[in-house]
């Protein structure tokens, strides 16, 4: 296991009817912003819940953030809190939301010309300060309840970029698993499937002997497989929703993270052909992954070995057989949850191989646990997924 240090100072206020425990979190007399997407909790009665919550305090409202949030949204919004001398922001929603916020709440303090600096000159431009935040959360899949990453969208320019900071860890989260009964199929799917891929980034890489890491790792992705397809059988089984909801959140809450060598190709493939052409962030991962395992394989052949035995539950005599299952049985996991694999599926071929890969090309990555992933790479993987 390698050396690492760990904090996570985030409160989690978990199950029924918590929505209420807003007012004991947010220091009494703050100015209050409310960030939230496109309008779903005035529809499922959770905007009510809030604002119940929030009575005695002065509270403002901004609405309208995207999936995959856009960073001139997200400017709009710290100039508001700036107008409104805002000095608490409670996130309400899913990944995106939080997302935003967490940028939102840094660019809002950010002194040094345009914000983007923080994403497009990291590590060098960083966060001095930030409007403290809770969440609300409405939507499991990317645990950034629990975490201090996020990931923006340019939409001027086309690009996805991640922006981190210990600044902007939330804190405190409300998780309500039963706000998320009236979520779509879609959505449910969508979640489960982005959970399962950040488990894999962290896991499938290489043995470093962190055995409790790999049990935890294993233990978060069979309770995606096992109630993920049960949530779109019956959406309204608490005990279904509650599982798949903290699941998400252990899947990238730092846990399983610590003292291991992680990925992160998979993601950050995906985020240029969601940049370019606008397919939901959980339906790129689905693409990407095979290519990768399949591309890597003898480079993860070890790990690719365990995820098939622990989570699957697959046995051969062949190492390659088993290995060549496992890829198998994750596309099928997704087809699964009915998210379709392909770039053909999503429209897509060619043209948007070379742009990803151009791209690529252009900032100089090299991708993987091994850093050894080139746009040269990058290329085989995609060709191996049309």
């Amino acid at each position: 296991m390698n050396n690492f240090t760990f904090v996570n100072p985030v409160k989690i206020i978990f199950g029924k009817n918590t929505i209420k425990h807003i007012s004991g979190e947010i220091p009494a007399n703050s100015k209050v912003l409310v960030t939230y997407g496109g309008g779903s909790i005035k529809r499922n009665g959770v905007y009510d819940q809030v604002a119940e919550a929030l009575k005695g305090y002065e509270w403002y409202e901004f609405s309208g953030i995207e999936p995959n949030p856009h960073y001139e949204t997200c400017i709009k919004a710290a100039a508001l809190i700036k107008e409104k001398k805002v000095d608490y922001v409670l996130a309400v929603g899913g990944g995106s939301v939080i997302d935003a916020t967490k940028f939102i709440v840094a660019a809002a303090c950010f002194e040094d010309g345009d914000p983007w600096r923080l994403l497009s000159e990291k590590p060098k431009v960083t966060a001095k300060k930030a409007v403290p935040f809770g969440t609300v959360l409405t939507l499991p899949a990317t645990a950034s309840e629990m975490n201090s990453g996020a990931v923006i969208t340019k939409a001027s320019t086309q690009e996805k970029l991640a922006f981190g900071s210990p600044l902007v860890f939330p804190k405190f989260s409300i998780l309500d698993p039963t706000v998320t009964f009236s979520l779509p199929p879609t959505q449910i799917s969508n979640g489960v499937a982005d959970a399962f891929v950040h488990v894999v980034e962290q896991y499938l890489t290489y043995p470093a002997n962190a055995l409790l890491q790999d049990f935890m790792a294993e233990a978060v992705l069979k309770t995606l497989i096992i109630e993920g397809t049960k949530a779109l059988e019956n959406p309204n089984d608490y005990d279904v929703r509650a599982n798949i909801m903290w699941a998400c959140t252990c899947a990238l809450n730092g846990w399983i993270a610590v003292g291991v060598p992680q990925d992160w190709a998979t993601h950050m493939i995906g985020h240029e052909l969601t940049a370019f052409y606008g397919i939901d962030h959980a339906k790129t991962l689905a693409v990407v992954l095979p290519g990768v395992m399949t591309i890597l394989k003898d480079q993860k052949a070890e790990k690719i070995l365990r995820l098939g035995k622990e989570v699957f539950g697959i046995q051969s005599d062949s190492a390659s057989e088993l290995i060549d299952s496992t890829i198998k049985a994750t596309e099928e996991f997704f087809h699964k949850l009915n998210i379709k694999t392909r770039l053909s599926d999503y429209g897509i071929g060619d043209e948007a191989i070379e742009k990803v890969v151009n791209r690529m090309k252009e900032r100089g990555w090299k991708l993987g646990e091994k850093e050894n992933i080139t746009f040269d790479v990058v290329r085989k993987i995609l060709e191996l997924r049309k």
